[in-house]
């Protein structure tokens, strides 16, 4: 069994004070995707941000204290890549994909398109470049778990206010259609819906009107797999006991393993 858990920190040194790696410690997971370190490797000198029993590994941004991600793998890689030859991908530190006998685990952080409109035309032109990587990635000899903040809900099941959201980022139309590509053209299936078709499964929420504690969410975080991996999904979930981020840890288990 190979556990994998997905996270965006939303800056993993404060993550890391409010006890994320102290619950990390406990979960034994086999590899943990982490976006938004925002942070350098520099300033991970601290022996918490290399948890003993890992290989660690960091994809930074240019900009300090902005984007980046990492991932934390018990068996050691065949090859890491953190570079696809395009921005703003490999300035910010949006992708991080370790290679294994015939299996990848990838960490990527898509952007967001709240803030302007400006910020959702970046957000579109990251999605169709990205979108052409992936189905690259299926004409691979390997399989993919692709582990994302992935900053869009897909379906009304997905958030709680959708009625409202319909025009606002990480609902609209356009992006909708864009994982309704994903999995029903390229292929790939999200994982945690082939076990879990619960309602109000959320893994962010906003900072505003108390959207925490009346599960006001959405499910922006979860981890997409190619589809010879479908069989090998053993369990799904969100921790949600302990707050680390505006994000909450999502848990996968899969009946497979993982050799360098």
């Amino acid at each position: 069994m190979t556990k994998i858990i997905t996270c965006n920190t939303n800056g993993i040194r404060a993550a890391a004070r409010k006890g994320f790696f102290d619950w990390l410690q406990g979960q034994q997971a086999d590899v943990v995707c982490i976006q938004e370190t925002k942070a350098q490797r520099h300033q991970l000198a601290d022996p918490v941000f290399t948890p003993e029993g890992y290989h660690c590994y960091y994809s930074d941004a240019v900009k300090p204290g902005y984007s980046g991600t990492a991932l934390y793998s018990r068996v050691k890689p065949q090859r890491i890549t953190t570079s696809l030859g395009w921005d703003p991908m490999d300035s910010e530190g949006r992708y991080l994909q370790a290679d294994y006998k015939g299996i990848s685990v990838i960490s990527l952080y898509v952007p967001s398109g709240s803030s302007s409109e400006e910020a959702q035309q970046k957000k579109y032109r990251f999605m169709d470049s990205f979108l052409e990587h992936l189905r690259a990635l299926r004409r691979k000899r390997r399989e993919f778990i692709i582990c994302a903040d992935w900053n869009i809900c897909h379906r009304e099941i997905d958030l709680r206010n959708w009625r409202a959201n319909q025009k606002n980022s990480g609902f609209l139309p356009e992006e909708r259609a864009w994982l309704d590509v994903l999995y029903e053209e390229v292929g790939y299936i999200d994982s945690f819906r082939l076990v879990n078709q619960e309602p109000d499964q959320y893994t962010w929420w906003s900072n505003r009107g108390q959207a925490w504690d009346k599960n006001v969410g959405w499910r922006l975080d979860y981890q997409v797999i190619s589809p010879a991996l479908a069989a090998t999904v053993r369990s799904a979930g969100i921790y949600k006991d302990e707050r680390f981020s505006d994000h909450a840890p999502q848990i996968m288990e899969y009946e497979l393993a993982l050799e360098a």
